[in-house]
């Protein structure tokens, strides 16, 4: 697998697509962190990680009454072929507001109201809305 966090996005993607209330995905630090910054954020409800070999990460996808998710899209901006850097004042903003930029700064993997906070620039890893 060349490219691990855009299969994670990818799996989401299709699980939400399917209906589905939790989604399983190869566990890594940074696939956690990106986790992280979605729970705080209020796309998905909560994720688990297992601790035995090999370590799976268990993200319970997050929908309304009418069984719509939270999510509606996720895009992956930076990518092993060409690489997405911003500085403070050129993270996007998603959507008019609506959506998130997830970077990889200096300071960890960060949302972009949180990096424009702490101005801080860095990877722009994807954007969800």
């Amino acid at each position: 697998m060349t490219d691990p966090i855009s299969d994670m996005l990818l799996r989401i993607r299709n699980a939400i697509k399917a209906g589905h209330a939790t989604v399983d995905i190869p566990a890594s630090r940074i696939k956690g962190e990106i986790a992280r910054v979605m729970k705080e954020e209020g796309y998905i409800s909560d994720f688990t990680t297992t601790t035995e070999i090999p370590r799976v990460m268990t993200v319970e996808l997050k929908y309304n009454e009418r069984a719509e998710s939270a999510i509606r899209g996720l895009r992956r901006e930076s990518r092993p072929g060409l690489r997405k850097f911003c500085g403070t004042k050129e993270i996007p903003v998603v959507l008019g507001g609506l959506g998130i930029a997830i970077l990889s700064t200096s300071g960890g993997i960060l949302s972009g109201k949180d990096a424009k906070k702490r101005n801080l620039g860095g990877e722009l890893i994807c954007t969800v809305w």
